[in-house]
C-alpha cells in the first residue's frame, strides 16, 4: 500500500514531464523516416511483392549467404533466405528474390548451380511491377480508410475532442514508431507487412479505449485508482498478446517469412503501445480530467 502511494505521488508530480519520452520517440521516428525517404525515395524498403520481380525456390541445400554474395552483381536487388524443417531444423530449400526478369534469372542461376532448373527441383513466380504498384497503393488506401473509420468510432464513443484525440494520437504514434524501427532494421516490407500494420491499429486502440472509458465514464474511486485499475487490466491484455506473438515468432521464423514479418511488426508495435498508452494517453487524460475537475469546482 505504501509503495502504491509512493508511485501515485510520483506520477502526480511528474506525469506531464513523462510526456517528453514518447514525444522524443515520435520526433526521432519522423526524423529517421524522413531521412530514409530521402535515401530510398520511399517510406519503406519494399520486397518484390510490392515492386514486382521474380521469386525462385530451389529445393536443394544451397547456401543462401553464398548465393546472394555470388549473384548480387549479376541479378538486380537480390535477397535470399533458407527454409528449414520446424522439427529437425534441416534445410529444405532456398528462396531467392530479385527484380530481374524470370528468364534471365533462370539462365544466371543455372550457370551458377551447374544444372538445369526444372519443376521438380525448383519453382518460379513472377509478379509484374504495375500490378505490384497498384496493390501497394490499394493497401495504403486500406490502412488510411481503417484509420479514419477508427477515428470516427472513437469520436462517436467519447464525444469529446481531447480524449478522442489522445486515443487517435496513441494509435498513430504506434504505427509511426513501428515503421521507423522496421526501416532501421532493414526489413523488406511485403504485402503481409502492410497487413500487419492494419492489425496493429486494432491492437493499439483496445487498451486506449479501455483506459479512456475507465477514466471518463466511471466514477468509482479516485482518479489514480481508476488509472491503476485500468493499468492492471490493460497490461494483462497487452502482455498476453505479446507473449503469444513472441512464441509464434520463434516458431515460424525458420520456415515462413510472411508470418515472421507479421509477428515481428506486431511485437514492435505492442512494445510501443505500452509506452503510448500508459505514458502518452494516461498523461493527456489525467491532465484533461484534472482540468475539468478544477473548472467545475470554480
Amino acid at each position: 500500500m505504501e509503495e502504491q502511494t509512493h508511485t501515485r505521488n510520483f506520477h502526480d508530480k511528474y506525469y506531464k514531464a513523462l510526456l517528453l519520452i514518447p514525444v522524443a520517440l515520435l520526433i526521432l521516428s519522423f526524423v529517421y523516416i524522413s531521412y530514409f525517404y530521402t535515401q530510398t525515395g520511399d517510406f519503406i524498403n519494399k520486397d518484390i511483392s510490392l515492386t514486382g520481380g521474380t521469386s525462385v525456390t530451389i529445393y536443394d541445400k544451397v547456401s543462401a549467404a553464398e548465393l546472394k554474395q555470388e549473384l548480387s552483381s549479376k541479378l538486380q536487388d537480390v535477397n535470399t533466405r533458407a527454409i528449414y524443417d520446424i522439427v529437425t531444423r534441416e534445410q529444405k530449400a532456398v528462396i531467392l528474390e530479385t527484380r530481374t526478369d524470370g528468364d534471365e534469372a533462370r539462365i544466371i542461376l543455372e550457370d551458377y548451380l551447374g544444372y538445369n532448373l526444372t519443376s521438380e527441383n525448383s519453382s518460379f513466380e513472377f509478379t509484374g511491377s504495375s500490378l505490384s504498384e497498384s496493390f501497394y497503393k490499394q493497401l495504403l488506401i486500406a490502412i488510411l480508410i481503417a484509420f479514419v473509420f477508427m477515428a470516427i468510432i472513437v469520436f462517436i464513443i467519447f464525444r469529446t475532442f481531447i480524449p478522442s484525440m489522445a486515443v487517435i494520437l496513441s494509435a498513430f504514434a504506434d504505427i509511426i514508431m513501428t515503421l521507423a524501427v522496421a526501416d532501421l532494421l532493414g526489413m523488406r516490407m511485403s504485402t503481409a507487412g502492410i497487413v500487419a500494420f492494419l492489425m496493429l491499429i486494432g491492437y493499439s486502440v483496445d487498451t486506449d479505449i479501455l483506459l479512456t472509458t475507465r477514466l471518463l465514464k466511471r466514477h468509482e474511486g479516485s482518479l489514480n485508482q481508476r488509472i491503476f485499475g485500468a493499468f492492471k487490466t490493460g497490461m494483462t491484455m497487452t502482455l498476453t498478446s505479446l507473449a503469444a506473438v513472441i512464441v509464434c515468432l520463434f516458431i515460424v521464423r525458420s520456415f515462413s517469412i510472411v508470418l515472421t514479418q507479421i509477428f515481428t511488426i506486431l511485437t514492435i508495435g505492442l512494445l510501443f503501445d505500452i509506452i503510448n498508452t500508459w505514458i502518452t494517453n494516461v498523461s493527456v487524460l489525467k491532465w484533461y480530467v484534472k482540468y475539468k475537475e478544477k473548472k467545475n469546482a470554480i
